[in-house]
C-alpha cells in the first residue's frame, strides 16, 4: 500500500519518528485487527457494569472499547479510501483521552489492589499504546473544524454524564476500584474528583491538539 506523505509538522503535534509512523502504515491491517479485538475484549470487560446500567446510557459507559473501535474504523476507512473526517477526529480524541486517562487512573487513583498483576499492567500499557496511535492520524486526516466539533462535542458530553450530570441513575464513568467501600460505591471520595479532573483535562488537551494540528497542517 502507498504510505501517506508526512507534512513538516512541529514535534508537539507530531511527536513520533517518521520511521515509526511509516511502520504503523505497513502494519495497518494488523493494527486494525488488534484494535477490533481489543474492542471485543473491552465490551467483555465492561459486561458487569453494563448489566447494571440502563440501556439508554450504554453508549457512554464503555469508553475505552468505543475508542479502540473508532481508531480501528478510522484506519480501515483510510485504507479503503473512505472520506470520514468525523471518524478520524473521534479516533484522535478517543485515543488521546482514554490512552492517557486509563494509565493515570490505574497508577495514581486505583493502584493494583486485588487486580491480577498481568491484567493491571496490560490495562496500563495497552491504553498507553492507544495514545501513541493517535499521532499517526495526522498523516491522512485534515482535522476539519466540523469534524473536530463532532469529536469535541461527543467527548465533552461524555465528561458531563460521566462525572457531573448522569443521563439516568448513577454516574456513567468507568467503575473505579478506589470508590468501592463497604456497602457499595461512594462517589464523594477523592478518587471521583481525580478521575473527573483527568478526564476534563484530557478532553481539553485533545481539543487543543486537534485544532493545533489543523493549523500546523494549513501552515505546512
Amino acid at each position: 500500500m502507498t504510505i501517506p506523505a508526512r507534512d513538516d509538522l512541529p514535534r508537539y503535534v507530531a511527536p513520533l519518528p517518521a520511521r515509526l509512523e511509516d511502520l504503523a502504515f505497513r502494519l495497518l491491517p494488523v493494527i486494525v485487527l488488534v484494535n477490533l479485538v481489543g474492542t471485543l475484549f473491552g465490551f467483555w470487560y465492561y459486561r458487569f457494569q453494563l448489566e447494571t446500567t440502563p440501556v439508554v446510557a450504554w453508549a457512554v459507559v464503555p469508553d475505552s472499547p468505543v475508542a479502540t473501535l473508532f481508531i480501528g474504523l478510522s484506519l480501515a476507512a483510510y485504507r479503503l479510501d473512505w472520506g470520514a473526517e468525523w471518524l478520524h477526529a473521534l479516533a484522535f480524541f478517543g485515543c488521546i483521552k482514554l490512552g492517557l486517562w486509563t494509565p493515570f487512573v490505574q497508577l495514581v487513583v486505583n493502584g493494583q489492589g486485588g487486580l491480577w498483576w498481568a491484567m493491571y499492567w496490560f490495562l496500563v500499557l495497552s491504553h498507553a499504546a492507544m495514545a501513541v496511535e493517535a499521532f499517526v492520524i495526522h498523516r491522512y486526516a485534515s482535522f476539519s473544524v466540523p469534524a473536530i466539533a463532532v469529536a469535541a462535542g461527543w467527548y465533552w458530553f461524555n465528561d458531563v454524564v460521566d462525572y457531573f450530570a448522569p443521563l439516568v441513575g448513577d454516574f456513567h464513568h468507568t467503575t473505579l476500584r478506589a470508590e468501592y467501600v463497604s456497602g457499595g460505591i461512594d462517589h464523594a471520595l477523592r478518587a471521583h474528583d481525580l478521575a473527573a479532573v483527568a478526564a476534563v483535562t484530557l478532553t481539553l488537551l485533545a481539543t487543543f491538539l486537534a485544532l493545533a494540528t489543523r493549523v500546523e497542517k494549513l501552515k505546512a
